[in-house]
């Protein structure tokens, strides 16, 4: 039986694919396939963004090689980046009041 933490891992793997074969590729996220994953999968971080052109810039950000794609690498460095920020968040409010 898998692991959470196994679980998590396919769960990623199946969500990028499931968008990266939109456009019939398969392998990378096309700026319209970025958006429509995160309009759905990261719908709550997308709203609170006060940019408009936020997925833009995270396309820019995250297209590290400059192919005008995203492919699973650099789409899990998104994924990190949410994912350390959200548990910093989770440190900030789970530290109890120190006590006077």
């Amino acid at each position: 039986m898998p692991s959470e933490l196994e679980k998590t891992m396919e769960s990623l793997i199946k969500v990028f694919h499931l968008y990266a074969d939109e456009d019939g590729d398969g392998s990378s996220l096309s700026k319209k396939e970025l958006k429509k994953l995160m309009e759905t999968e990261l719908s709550s971080f997308l709203k609170s963004q006060k940019n408009p052109a936020a997925v833009e810039k995270i396309m820019k950000d995250l297209d590290q090689n400059g192919d005008g794609l995203v492919n699973f690498e650099e789409f899990v460095s998104l994924v990190v980046g949410l994912s350390i920020a959200c548990e910093q968040l989770y440190q900030l409010h789970s530290k109890k009041p120190a006590k006077k």
